[in-house]
């Protein structure tokens, strides 16, 4: 009965609200998908549906003439006379049949090259028709899984089992926006979203935008995480071979050529498929080609598919596109996925007039109740009907929705969820109350046993209490942890509270105290596993440690678009610590070192003396090219990257137990990530800083630099670690200025190298310097290679790094584990 039901249902929304309906065939009978249909010399325009359905909105009775266009198929301009609505008009499109007998062959040169040449030429003339608009916008996203596995790494898998059919198969995700966009190349963008649906949450907000959509192949690179290049770019010639496989003529008895595109060395950041190309104009009539994972450098994807289709107005003379569709394939341990993106632009406005106020650093926005819109309003705006599946999805999960708000559901959930087993002793454990939105976690133990010289085995566990708001941006969370050194027999606890505000300004107060043991350089360079694997098994105990106690209170939030400002003030009791045990697995004759960075043979002399200290820290971070996204439940950062980030900060040590003790501390900070279009990145990172009146203060606080003496590396990049330097030999109470840099080539030059292009690797070149008084200059040079590892996991990275001052002073091997990040 329920089926039936929704037939009916559809079939009332379509009678309804649809204005000019219909269903596209091929002449067999079979639906075809995205087609492009649209007024004749209008930018009212649509696409079909999955199952060939289409409506597009007419609002005046009389003569209209209809272009029905989709690749490989003749298109077909239909004169319909609409004296009521809704207008009925079913089409059947006949192959398109492609002729060469238009192309003079030329022995010298292959006739695709010269066409792509002057689609070449052309570009600028072409592109700066579409250079300034206004236009409506619409997207819809599909996520649908199948055969889902029951368990991955003997995990259960049932967050997504009320959206699966008895086959583990079914739709994930499912979302629709409106909006109104306003546009001017290169990428000024300003996006008004006035409608947006997401299946299943008539609270939630979709991630659909016109930013995501905007791929132009008139531009050199298309941005996929790495920059694809485009068929037509300026070097295209260096990547692509051209194939021209025929011609045919429009409704407008315009020449267009369909071009095969076949990359030369599929290895590279490139796309294979067509490129459809205007004679005369060389204007781009359509696009349908393929990109895979790896050509993305995205292991876990498998391909993605980009179609475009243009449509003319004789009255502007302009090609602009109206339909897009981005298809993809994604998956990894047995989940495999499949989306759909589909985007019309409609309602064209060209050059309008801009004032210095149109674009500003906000690129999108949400008009108020954008998520509240109801089904008659959806029925009138949608231009592409929904199909039968995706009509059940929106009815199934919008009914299911209500129950899954109810305390009751919600309790039922949680109590399944939160089933105490003896082994979360462990492993950990979380409890969480979903209707009042709070949840509470143990750490467990598993992760929390470690050994270093002076605690010995110590192990630690914490607990904490979270309550979240997510609709309005905020949260409160409480928190202990505790720590016990079983050698040093000794038990220590910390606790802290923090409270965000909201999510616009991203306001937060921070306050916490207790007792712990911390490494010298506060960025703890050493992993506490690794230096429990290094102690034990090769009695090389590299961390070197104090005991913190201390109370502080940070509050910090972005003042203004692009402007961090953070302010700490900290009461400090510091300690030094000592070895209690030389326990070891193996080499029993060899001899630990001391706790003492300085004196490492000295086992009785302290690094520091007791002391307290009250240290008072301001910090502004400044990012100059930060544009942002307003959602109803807050302001969503977007660095784009044009220009370094900034961080400046000063540090005031006043109140000691002795007055040598208390210094001033001036330090700045400046990154920069550069994209060198499809020739890769390059990074680097410049510290530097100054100490005052800082003669005789503790070694604590000491400016440190992040050294490596175990040759294992764990960051995705080393823009912020010497990786030869031990960890505490540079330290300085003066002035010091640090320096890091790599280039990634991103597989511009690894793929161009026979067989070491089998790896799908990057090559990764760098150099780091660092200066300190009474100093010779350090540096390390490195080569290396990342994106290493095997099938869809790439988590390896391999460097050979040299390091000098005053000459050669050694090299080494950094085997990166990323994984362990």
């Amino acid at each position: 009965m329920k089926k039936p039901f929704l037939y009916f249902f559809l079939l009332s929304s379509f009678i309804n609200f649809a204005q000019l309906k219909g269903k596209i065939t091929d002449e067999k009978g079979n639906a075809l998908a995205s087609v492009t249909v649209y007024e004749d010399n209008t930018y009212n325009g649509t696409t079909s549906n999955e199952k060939g359905f289409y409506e597009l909105n007419i609002k005046k009775e009389g003569k209209h003439s209809i272009v029905f266009q989709f690749l490989g198929f003749k298109t077909q301009k239909t004169i319909v006379d609409i004296t009521t609505f809704p207008y009925t008009l079913d089409v059947k499109m006949a192959e398109e049949s492609y002729s060469l007998s238009e192309v003079i062959v030329n022995p010298k040169d292959n006739p695709a090259n010269q066409i792509i040449r002057n689609a070449i030429a052309n570009k600028k003339v072409n592109t700066e028709k579409t250079a300034k608009y206004k236009a409506d916008f619409y997207s819809r996203g599909i996520f649908r899984i199948k055969n889902a596995p029951k368990k991955v790494l003997g995990i259960k898998l049932d967050m997504f089992d009320e959206s699966l059919d008895s086959t583990r198969s079914g739709i994930l995700y499912l979302s629709e926006t409106v909006s109104k966009v306003i546009y001017q190349k290169p990428n000024k963008l300003k996006e008004t979203i006035i409608a947006s649906k997401v299946s299943g949450n008539d609270n939630g907000f979709s991630y659909n935008n016109a930013a995501s959509a905007n791929f132009d192949l008139y531009d050199n690179y298309l941005d996929f995480d790495v920059n694809i290049v485009s068929p037509i770019a300026n070097n295209a010639f260096n990547y692509y071979k051209y194939k021209l496989e025929g011609s045919f003529y429009n409704e407008n008895n315009q020449q267009i050529n369909k071009i095969k595109v076949t990359p030369k060395r599929s290895t590279e950041p490139v796309m294979e498929g067509y490129i459809y190309i205007l004679e005369d104009s060389w204007a781009i009539y359509a696009v349908d080609i393929t990109i895979t994972g790896d050509q993305m450098q995205n292991p876990a994807l498998n391909t993605l598919t980009l179609k475009q289709n243009f449509s003319y107005n004789s009255d502007t003379k302009i090609w602009v596109k109206n339909t897009q569709t981005i298809d993809f394939v994604f998956g990894m341990m047995g989940i495999n996925v499949s989306g759909k993106f589909t985007y019309v632009f409609s309602n064209f406005e060209f050059e309008p007039a801009f004032t210095k106020k149109t674009f500003t650093k906000e690129i999108l926005s949400f008009e108020k109740n954008a998520n509240k819109k109801d089904d008659n309003y959806w029925n009138t705006i949608r231009p592409i009907p929904l199909t039968l599946e995706e009509s059940t999805d929106y009815r199934k999960k919008d009914s299911l929705q209500i129950k899954k708000k109810s305390q009751v559901y919600l309790d039922s959930i949680d109590k399944k969820n939160n089933k105490f087993n003896p082994l979360d002793i462990v492993s950990g454990y979380n409890y969480r109350n979903s209707f009042q939105k709070w949840s509470a976690h143990y750490n467990g133990l598993l992760t929390g046993i470690n050994f270093n010289t002076v605690q010995g085995w110590n192990i630690s566990t914490g607990f904490s209490f979270t309550k979240d708001d997510s609709e309005k941006g905020k949260y409160t969370r409480f928190g202990t942890d505790f720590d016990y050194g079983f050698s040093e027999n000794k038990f220590r606890a910390t606790g802290s509270f923090i409270h965000r505000f909201n999510n616009i300004d991203k306001s937060e107060i921070q306050i916490s105290g207790g007792s712990r043991v911390a490494q010298f350089n506060n960025e703890n360079p050493i992993k506490e596993l690794l230096n429990s694997a290094t102690t034990l098994f090769f009695k090389e105990n590299l961390m070197k440690v104090y005991e913190n106690n201390y109370v502080s209170l940070l509050y910090q939030k972005e003042v203004t678009n692009g402007i961090f400002m953070k302010a700490k003030i900290d009461y400090l009791e510091n300690k030094p610590l000592f070895n209690t045990t030389d326990q070891t697995f193996v080499q029993k004759d060899k001899a630990y070192t001391s706790n003492n960075p300085w004196a490492p043979n000295d086992f009785t002399t302290p690094a520091f003396e007791k002391y307290n200290l009250v240290k008072a820290k301001v910090e502004a971070k400044i990012n100059f090219d930060q544009s942002y996204i307003s959602r109803p439940n807050g302001k969503y950062n977007i660095s784009e990257g044009n220009y370094p980030v900034v961080t400046l900060g000063y540090e005031k040590g006043f109140a000691g137990s002795e007055k040598k003790y208390e210094f001033d501390y001036l330090r700045a900070k400046i990154f920069y990530d550069l994209k060198l279009g499809n020739k890769g990145n390059l990074s680097l990172n410049a510290k530097g800083g100054k100490f005052f009146n800082a003669d005789e203060i503790s070694f604590v606080d000491y400016q440190h630099f992040n050294g490596n003496q175990t040759y294992i590396g764990f960051s995705e990049s080393y823009l912020n670690v010497f990786n030869l330097v031990p960890y505490y030999t540079n330290s300085t109470n003066d002035r010091y200025f640090e320096f890091h840099t790599e280039y990634n080539d991103k597989g511009f030059i690894m793929n161009k190298i026979p067989l070491l292009n089998l790896l799908k690797s990057n090559l990764v070149l760098g150099y780091h310097l660092l200066t300190i008084p009474k100093m010779k200059p350090y540096s390390e040079y490195s080569v290396g290679l990342d994106n290493l590892g095997f099938g869809k996991f790439k988590i390896f990275r391999l460097d050979y790094v040299r390091s000098y001052q005053d000459g050669f002073q050694k090299d080494g091997v950094i085997v990166g584990l990323k994984f362990l990040n």
